[in-house]
């Protein structure tokens, strides 16, 4: 006696069909057009089902072990790295470094149905997202660069937070440059700069938020900037408008989302991997990201862009140290000195019949901590490296018995925060390198 036998509805209506070819109701060719067959494959169908009934219609594939399936002991290795060595990753980027570090190569579903099915819950749930209108991107890489910073836990939940800050090319969705610094702060910005051009060179544009690293957001208008009609920049605009960068400002996140979508897989893919090589401070961290990790993110999620032609400008590395910097005026003091705050810079005498008292100078810090004094486009003094120290902008309003010597309002060195600078400065010899 014949046991049960599991069948599909589709199945069940060949059957039927069948059975009325087999009794003469239907011909081969009415049944092939109630079938969706051509007329070969209904003629073997009633011949397998005239020599074995019902069964002959049922696939013989049916519950078959396919000869590409995983063994039980291969899922078992799958599964153990899953929840131990890669528990952090999602389902794609732990396919991709099962491949690259294990030598294991399976299918992106093959990894999610073994996690769904021992209990593994998918890393981010989608959530339906607002209609908004989509910028189209730009078409040459260097016309827009996006950047931004993300505060994270990176390094683990035991770990203290930092910040990275990434730049990203508007026309590819490429990782530019990224750093990982303690906050987000005008040095970060600084250093974040710095390696992009080195890196890539001098983009057209640099879209950035609102934040006060990059616009001022103060209401004091000195009487000078009234009759400019411009407030004097931040630190990083200042730095912007030397290299003759357009800063464009985005007024709300969705409008960079593409910059902020990449911190979203930054930090899905990143901290996983900074755990897998049991990464914990930013100096190991960062080279991490210029040894490997940037040019992987690159080659997985860069897109082609519309041009082949480049935007970025050329820049040499002197003019790089001089411009990335931080920037004040000063007054030389009758002592041939430049104070700022705590710190006294001693300008050594030209000639004895020449001196720089109540000159006014240029004082720059550099990303190294050295200063270096300014009369025009010539250097007239050094000193050697100190903290770096981030600044804010401090106002002091002149008497109206020393407004002779400049501005009736100065942007002050505090001695624990230096000041914004009011002006930039590009000595004759780096001119022309635009």
């Amino acid at each position: 006696m014949m046991g049960d036998i599991v069948m599909s509805i589709k199945e069940l209506q060949r059957v039927r069909v069948m059975e009325q070819v087999m009794g003469g109701g239907l011909s081969l060719v009415e049944a092939s057009g109630y079938l969706g067959l051509s007329y070969r494959q209904s003629k073997r169908l009633k011949a397998s089902y005239s020599i074995r009934g019902p069964v002959g219609l049922i696939h013989d594939n049916r519950g078959r072990r396919p000869a590409n399936a995983l063994s039980e002991s291969e899922k078992e290795i799958i599964m153990n790295l899953s929840s131990g060595k890669y528990a952090n990753t999602n389902d794609s980027h732990f396919t991709e470094m099962l491949e690259e570090r294990e030598g294991i190569n399976v299918s992106r579903e093959t990894i999610r149905r073994i996690r769904r099915s021992s209990g593994q819950k998918p890393k981010r749930r989608r959530r339906p997202v607002k209609h908004r209108s989509r910028r189209p991107r730009k078409a040459s890489q260097g016309m827009l660069v996006q950047w931004d910073g993300s505060p994270h836990k990176w390094f683990g939940d035991d770990q203290p937070p930092c910040c990275l800050l990434d730049a990203i090319d508007d026309a590819d969705s490429k990782l530019l440059a990224a750093v990982f610094v303690p906050v987000e702060n005008s040095e970060g910005y600084l250093r974040l700069l710095s390696r992009l051009l080195i890196r890539h060179g001098i983009p057209m544009a640099i879209y950035h938020d609102r934040h006060s690293i990059f616009v001022r957001t103060d209401d004091l208008w000195t009487i000078e900037e009234q009759m400019q009609g411009r407030q004097y920049p931040t630190h990083i605009g200042r730095v912007l408008e030397d290299l003759n960068i357009c800063s464009v400002q985005a007024y709300s996140p969705q409008a960079k989302g593409r910059v902020e979508r990449g911190f979203g897989t930054l930090q899905d893919r990143l901290i996983a991997e900074l755990a897998i090589e049991g990464i914990t401070d930013m100096k190991e961290a960062n080279k991490c990201l210029e040894r490997t990790f940037i040019h992987r993110y690159n080659r997985r999620f860069a897109q082609k862009p519309q041009s082949s032609t480049s935007a970025f400008r050329k820049i040499f590395k002197p003019e790089i140290y001089l411009k990335v910097s931080y920037a004040y005026e000063a007054v030389v003091g009758n002592d041939n000195c430049v104070r700022l705050g705590g710190l006294i810079i001693d300008i050594p005498e030209p000639s004895p019949t020449k001196s720089f008292a109540k000159k006014k100078v240029f004082v720059r810090q550099h990303l190294d901590g050295k200063w270096t004094v300014w009369d025009g486009d010539n250097k007239i003094a050094a000193h050697k490296s100190t903290p770096l120290k981030e600044p804010v902008r401090s106002w002091k309003i002149r008497k109206p018995s020393q407004r002779r010597y400049g501005k009736e309002a100065l942007q002050v060195y505090i001695s624990s925060k230096p000041a914004a600078p009011s002006r930039g400065h590009i000595p004759v010899a780096l001119r022309g390198t635009y």
